[in-house]
């Protein structure tokens, strides 16, 4: 069993730009702050992590559909929706400087530095629960200063929606918004996806897309950026017809079998939080968050939250149109209650990263031991040496064969130990040599990531071998 001390953020930042998982954004100009770019095996891995969850969520339920909004929505959805009024973080300025900080970040630190010092009584601690006023008497009680060492202004609210405008003419230009979350594409098209559809209540409308948040961030790599991808789900349901806390749970079941069983996460790096009242949004009646428990700490990976019938009211309201449901069984007419399910890709992505990251110090190699479904490349094919033209021929031969079947991987380069380690880094599962034997016996030497066990396998059985060692 691999060692479960957690990699620290560093090493596995390190691991992500060495080996094209990711890299900062523009970074020949100096890069953007809280922006990365998925390299060629991050992408990869988010679409595995994304065919997934899409697979899982949408594709094998007769309840769920899935749809595709646009980042750009009209912006008085926005204003139903709550975000222009209360969309906000709490902020401060360094007074020097007049660089901005999260506040609920500086003392979250603050605490965790208490806790690091043996001070039992921060244990507890949970700063979702302070309001504006609460975090600034907090500040000063405890003289918490900027990163920079300086004193630091009292909190106030900041939004993070950002701005943009439609049109080239300034008297004649429409301010608009990118999207806060995916969740309202979702509502405002809940009435055409009926109309199109034969879904019915209880079903689900789920999508996987890009959102924005103008937020100051404290340099958690992926985990917290300017963008980022959601997948979530909006579940429609009549609540005299279902019970929304055995409605819930079957949720949180779900969630969690997920995150353990399709994307191979072990369980004890995984928990429940239930959100206090103080914490919870006006319009959820209960919220949890399913936490990781990530390098720099607990962290919220995946939340769920029952948000009654607030949205679909919302924008019945903002709109004039109605979303009301007509059950078909019985003539009822009522406005469907929900229960979100809400993922941040990002997060699932280093979650991912940081479960299977292990350094197996007695061979002196990093694996990264990934669930094979999920790893870019199933299968990496070597030559035994690249200067036997008839060994290069017939390994490239098995690579277009294997390849038709499988993410596969070629490389020539080095000697076949670097060439193992290399691949063992990148999380991939089996590695095949071609060598000279094999041009004698139509067998091949398949290596095992985890194991680095080598056998012998005969070509023509080579693909059925892969498929039940993938299972």
């Amino acid at each position: 069993m691999p060692d479960t001390i957690q990699p620290s953020l560093d090493e596995i930042v390190s691991l992500a730009k060495r080996r094209g998982f990711a890299y900062q954004t523009s970074a020949i100009y100096g890069g953007l702050a809280n922006s990365y770019d998925f390299g060629p095996l991050g992408v990869e891995l988010l679409r595995n992590i994304k065919n997934e969850w899409w697979n899982e969520f949408i594709n094998k339920r007769p309840d769920m559909v899935g749809i595709d909004s646009q980042i750009l929505l009209h912006p008085q959805t926005w204003v139903a929706s709550g975000h222009v009024g209360s969309f906000n973080d709490p902020l401060v300025d360094d007074v020097v400087t007049k660089k901005r900080y999260r506040a609920d970040h500086l003392i979250e630190e603050w605490v965790e530095n208490q806790n690091a010092k043996g001070d039992t009584k921060w244990i507890n601690f949970n700063i979702e629960e302070l309001s504006l006023k609460e975090m600034a008497k907090f500040i000063q009680e405890n003289e918490i200063l900027s990163p920079d060492g300086n004193k630091v202004t009292d909190p106030k609210s900041f939004n993070l929606l950002f701005e943009t405008s439609i049109g080239n003419i300034a008297d004649e230009k429409t301010k608009v918004y990118l999207r806060g979350e995916t969740a309202q594409g979702i509502f405002t098209n809940f009435r055409q996806v009926l109309d199109s559809t034969r879904v019915q209540i209880p079903f689900g409308i789920g999508q996987i897309g890009k959102s924005f948040r103008n937020e100051i961030t404290t340099g958690q790599f992926v985990f917290r950026t300017f963008e980022l991808e959601q997948a979530e789900i909006e579940y429609f349901f009549n609540p005299k017809n279902q019970d929304w806390h055995e409605l819930l749970e079957k949720w949180k079941e779900q969630m969690m079998n997920f995150v353990v069983n399709n994307l191979g996460v072990r369980n004890e790096n995984l928990r429940w939080r239930r959100h206090s009242d103080i914490e919870r949004s006006f319009y959820s009646k209960d919220t949890y968050d399913l936490d990781y428990n990530y390098s720099f700490g607990w962290k919220e990976l995946w939340g769920v939250a029952y948000r009654t019938d607030y949205d679909l009211k919302q924008h019945m309201e903002y709109s004039g149109q109605s979303l009301a449901y007509r059950d078909p069984h019985t003539d009822e007419v009522f406005v469907p209650h929900v229960v979100e399910p809400a993922l941040g890709i990002g997060r699932a992505f280093l979650m991912v990263l940081t479960d299977a990251y292990f350094n197996d110090k007695e061979k002196n190699r990093i694996v990264l031991k990934l669930k094979p479904s999920l790893a870019p490349y199933k299968v990496a094919v070597f030559p035994l040496v690249k200067n036997k033209p008839e060994i290069v021929s017939r390994a490239e031969k098995l690579y277009s064969i294997l390849s038709s079947k499988f993410s596969c991987t070629w490389d020539s380069r080095g000697n076949i130990g670097k060439r193992y380690l290399y691949q063992d880094e990148i999380g991939t599962p089996f590695c095949v040599t071609v060598d000279y034997e094999s041009l004698e016996d139509e067998q091949v030497t398949v290596r095992n990531r985890d194991t680095a066990i080598q056998e012998r396998v005969s070509i023509e059985k080579l693909e059925s071998y892969i498929i039940s060692m993938l299972k």
